[in-house]
């Protein structure tokens, strides 16, 4: 069974793609400003952070399924915002909320949901009537690059035994997918599209530590000892180290809005 931990405080260091990614977003909701916000897996909390800035009379839940998430974003967002944060340990597949929230923010994580029939259907049933979800994820052709990489060198010794019965952790789908599934799910004045976000990492060091910090966290579980997690890394970083640019990440951002019927 795939851990749902992660190392949160390497996250926090590593994740600034992902939260000029979640800033965009950010910048296009239609905010009043005293709101109550779900930030649906809300990571370290940094975006959470930056929307909280913007609710200078509201309220945000943050809810993330690793509870190394929810404790570094606690250390991170109570100090300065107290009762007007709340962090909650779930599942976005099974929210325990029925109707509390004016809005649905989420980014960089519907992706890593196995189910988004039900990842939709809790989200909606979160939202009061006429709330809105606004959100950002892996969508399409996301990392092809990569996970071309990834997928032969698994095949390949000494890693090929590890992998014999592993699947990817992502579901990226396309605009027209999410937007069926929302539908689904009792979604109305749906939008979704996918953009290129290009990402170029500074140097070898950052690349290697970046890919199992953000990206691979759960195909390395798959090697049992260290050298060989290390030494899978290494050779995935020589090959970005010739690319153009070198060290770059194909990224596809799949934008998702949507308003509870």
């Amino acid at each position: 069974m795939k851990s749902r931990e992660w190392n949160s405080s390497q996250y926090h260091r590593l994740s600034q793609p992902q939260l000029s990614w979640g800033k965009k977003l950010l910048s296009r909701l239609p905010l009043r400003g005293d709101e109550l916000l779900l930030d649906a897996a809300c990571g370290t909390g940094r975006l959470t952070a930056e929307l909280l800035q913007a609710l200078p009379l509201g309220r945000v839940v943050g809810v993330d399924v690793s509870q190394n998430m929810i404790g570094t974003a606690s250390d991170h967002l109570k100090p300065k915002f107290g009762q007007r944060v709340d962090l909650v340990v779930a599942d976005l597949q099974a929210l325990p909320f029925e109707h509390a929230f004016d809005g649905i923010v989420s980014t960089a994580a519907f992706h890593w949901v196995p189910d988004h029939d039900r990842l939709f259907r809790s989200l909606r049933q979160a939202l009061r009537p006429s709330g809105w979800l606004h959100a950002q994820c892996g969508g399409g052709p996301n990392l092809l690059k990569l996970r071309t990489r990834v997928n032969k060198l698994a095949t390949s010794p000494p890693y090929a035994s590890f992998f014999a019965n592993f699947r990817e952790p992502w579901i990226f789908a396309d605009a027209e997918t999410a937007a069926d599934t929302l539908q689904r799910a009792g979604f109305v004045d749906i939008e979704a599209g996918l953009e290129s976000a290009l990402t170029i990492l500074d140097d070898s060091t950052q690349y290697a530590e970046f890919l199992p910090a953000i990206i691979l966290r759960t195909h390395l579980e798959c090697l049992p000892d260290p050298d060989l997690r290390a030494r899978f890394v290494a050779q995935l970083t020589q090959q970005a180290a010739v690319d153009d640019p070198p060290f770059s990440l194909d990224y596809w951002r799949l934008n998702l809005s949507a308003k509870a019927s």
